[in-house]
């Protein structure tokens, strides 16, 4: 699921073995084994990779892109992208051990948006900044893409509405999904 989502998500990329362990968290073994999988039916098709190495001299390595002649790339596309990404609770969580939480909307990638200001706004009084990079480099592992993320604390986060500032505006007044509210805002139009 990984990989079949980092690959539709990013039609264009290219990556090499080394790179997509690191960007899907899945264990070399593995990874070798669904790559040769979806190389075999189609989805994944081989490309060259210009890597920059010291002196400016790059190294050409073997990487793996979409298949974008695939067939079945739109159905699975559909499939995999109709359904809920995480469940509420599931994002509260992921994001239990970060301080404590007080808002997190989901908007964007999320909602099958793609032109949200953020994915995720979550609103944290006493941030654990190791513990909040661990827990969104993990979505975007499973998401397939980086996560266009906000974060603010409970006091910034009530001037800046207060304000009525343009960007926190731009994500409340459009679609969007309220996974958890400790602040109380208003219901919007969009909220679910």
């Amino acid at each position: 699921m990984k990989l079949l989502r980092l690959f539709l998500l990013n039609p264009e990329l290219v990556q090499d073995r080394p790179e997509l362990a690191k960007r899907t968290k899945i264990p070399g073994k593995i990874l070798s084994k669904e790559i040769s999988m979806l190389a075999s039916i189609g989805f994944l098709k081989q490309a060259t990779i210009s890597i920059e190495g010291e002196k400016s001299k790059s190294t050409k390595v073997r990487g793996w892109k979409l298949n974008s002649a695939w067939k079945l790339n739109s159905a699975l596309s559909e499939l995999l992208f109709e359904t809920d990404l995480f469940s509420g609770d599931e994002l509260i969580k992921r994001f239990q051990g970060i301080g404590r939480v007080k808002l997190i909307i989901t908007a964007g990638i999320f909602l099958r948006e793609t032109d949200s200001r953020v994915d995720i706004l979550i609103v944290v009084d006493n941030l654990k900044k190791n513990a909040l990079d661990r827990a969104l480099k993990q979505l975007e592992s499973e998401i397939g893409r980086e996560l266009n993320y906000s974060v603010f604390s409970s006091a910034d986060f009530q001037y800046r509405v207060s304000m009525y500032d343009k960007f926190v505006r731009d994500i409340l007044d459009y679609p969007h999904v309220t996974v958890i509210d400790k602040i109380g805002l208003e219901p919007s139009p969009y909220t679910t």
